[in-house]
């Protein structure tokens, strides 16, 4: 039996030809978004789960909300947007996930987008007070906590098809140190392409470490008075470092700081 085929939709607000939408069905293979006319989507809650997504260099945090319905469907919004805190909030107070749900996307003001949950048998709203303060990641958690023990019992249940593929270490590596340095994405992209490999993991370890180097005497250009001086304590404190059992990262971030004051100081 083949896995029903998977939609990603995209919830924000915005409109086209004078009308507004809430829903767009994400094209991927032309990375194209399509305005979808229907605010309401109705079926299981099979699966609930953050993903990280590169934008402009950065990385957003969103939450895919699965839903099982004649098809797979996915809603991607911002962890940080009123839909998906409307979302959780009300979510947040179902035991029993094995009944369909309604979900309705409804413009607010200033191009917000607030989710209503409706139990699918009563068309009862499942409503719960606003709560800007909440504690998300405890809702998170108890909510995939519940899905966990009903999720046998829902009919298409997504299975190899949604499962996110491990990341493999040296992918992870480059990515975090990519990140604490705010090294651009693109310039990593293009150092792939001259090896020929589109990841990191593709590389020899000795070509990871260059990678590696070439993105931290990069950040520290221009921080040091003396010519090699950064090419010099990026070996003392972060190699040896890394040799005698230190954490990379930490090593990083140490090194840092250091040229950091020591830059400070010469002012």
């Amino acid at each position: 039996m083949q896995p029903p085929r998977t939609h990603l939709f995209i919830c924000q607000s915005g409109g086209r030809d004078g009308e507004s939408f809430v829903w767009y069905k994400f094209n991927i293979s032309q990375e194209k978004k399509i305005p979808v006319p229907q605010r309401a989507l109705t079926g299981y809650l099979s699966e609930l789960r953050l993903t990280t997504k590169e934008f402009k260099g950065k990385d957003n945090l969103k939450l895919d909300i699965v839903i099982s319905a004649d098809e797979l469907y996915v809603v991607r919004t911002g962890v940080e947007t009123n839909f998906a805190k409307s979302f959780l909030l009300a979510a947040s107070l179902i035991q029993d996930f094995s009944k369909p749900l309604i979900i309705v996307a409804n413009a607010g003001d200033e191009n917000t987008v607030f989710c209503n949950l409706y139990d699918a048998a009563s068309k009862s709203r499942i409503e719960r007070e606003w709560n800007k303060n909440a504690d998300w990641a405890t809702i998170i958690h108890d909510i995939q906590s519940r899905l966990g023990g009903t999720s046998s019992t829902i009919p298409f249940t997504p299975k190899l098809s949604v499962v996110p593929q491990p990341v493999h270490p040296q992918d992870l590596r480059i990515k975090n140190i990519r990140t604490l340095l705010d090294y651009p994405l693109d310039l990593v992209k293009e150092w792939l392409q001259f090896q020929d490999v589109d990841r990191p993991s593709l590389l020899d370890i000795s070509q990871i470490n260059e990678l590696i180097k070439t993105m931290c005497l990069a950040w520290a250009a221009g921080k040091c008075e003396y010519p090699n001086e950064a090419e010099s304590s990026y070996q003392n404190l972060v190699v040896n470092a890394v040799v005698n059992g230190a954490d990379e990262l930490t090593a990083i971030n140490a090194w840092m700081q250091q040229l950091q004051a020591t830059k400070a100081g010469a002012m």
